[in-house]
């Protein structure tokens, strides 16, 4: 499992060293190699690839008739891109990647169980503010099953 927040900075040509401890837990998982992919609250998504092949497994399993559908797999998997690490542990990012997540050199990796999302460092701590803030709307309907969480 993947948690945690780690600030981290991208190098000149948009590599990303990934921390030892999560690098240990990607070889765990039967392959260093992750994939990236677009999100639509405007971050990067990184799965380890085991756990990518099991979410494009189920994408491609969609219904292309159904707009909703085919737009996400289009957004996931059309944005998606296998990254091997360099000797130093490195992701080379795309540009594109990067553009679209507005990443600079200021960054955040944070941990979501099975993958991990990198943010633009600016953005993560202006929307964890405003999740924070947040009142009732979306964060008040969670689904039945985890209205009993207790934390």
């Amino acid at each position: 499992m993947f948690r945690g927040i780690s600030p981290l900075s991208l190098d000149s040509k948009g590599r990303l060293s990934i921390p030892a401890r999560f690098r240990d837990r990607l070889s765990e998982s039967g392959s260093d190699q992750v994939v990236v992919t677009i999100d639509r609250d405007g971050c990067l998504l990184l799965y380890p690839l085991p756990v990518w092949e099991q979410v494009e497994a189920r994408l491609v399993q969609l219904s292309s008739t159904n707009r909703a559908a085919r737009s996400l797999k289009r957004l996931l998997m059309g944005h998606a891109e296998e990254l091997q690490p360099d000797g130093s542990g490195r992701l080379l990012i795309p540009a594109p990647l990067r553009e679209f997540a507005k990443l600079e050199k200021h960054v955040v990796l944070v941990g979501q169980g099975n993958k991990f999302e990198l943010w633009d460092e600016q953005t993560w701590y202006r929307l964890r503010e405003q999740w924070l803030a947040e009142d009732g709307g979306e964060a008040g309907s969670l689904p039945d099953d985890l209205e009993s969480l207790s934390f």
